[in-house]
């Protein structure tokens, strides 16, 4: 059983990442209609993207610990308090490994639109343009994110 319980964590932590490349789309995206935008990218700058509210990190590591925590001890009194000891901590680090696994570069761009606007949008750095370059900004419909893609 101990030796089952970080490979569980594990499985379930390595399942928070997003993946945030242009050329990625989910399932609920495909054949669905987006609104297309022309502009040029008139500010780029490197940003960290991660997740900031690990539950399912602070669920899985609450369960882990719980049970790991439950295994100290021989009488009823240690156990309980193993229990939620290990819960407690499990938690707050499988929060932070979530938090952790899941952080990626990315990249922040400002577009200024031909309709005089400017927008801003944050996305994975698979793909990178530079101040000046034409774009197409992809404003998302339905479930699906937002993207810019190359002219």
């Amino acid at each position: 059983m101990k030796k089952i319980l970080p490979i569980f964590m594990a499985m379930i932590l390595s399942a928070c990442g997003a993946n945030l490349d242009t050329d990625r789309y989910a399932t609920t995206g495909a054949g669905h209609v987006n609104t297309v935008s022309q502009g040029v990218i008139i500010n780029v700058r490197p940003v960290t993207i991660a997740t900031e509210d690990g539950e399912v990190g602070q669920l899985a590591g609450g369960i882990v610990g719980g049970v790991a925590g439950g295994m100290i001890g021989d009488n009823t009194l240690t156990q309980t308090i193993g229990a939620v000891g290990g819960a407690v901590l499990g938690g707050y680090l499988g929060g932070k490994a979530q938090e952790g696994l899941s952080m990626q570069r990315g990249m922040e761009y400002i577009v200024k639109l031909d309709s005089g606007k400017s927008v801003t949008l944050t996305q994975g750095d698979d793909e990178v343009f530079e101040v000046g370059q034409h774009v197409y900004v992809l404003d998302a419909d339905y479930d699906e994110r937002a993207r810019i893609i190359a002219q």
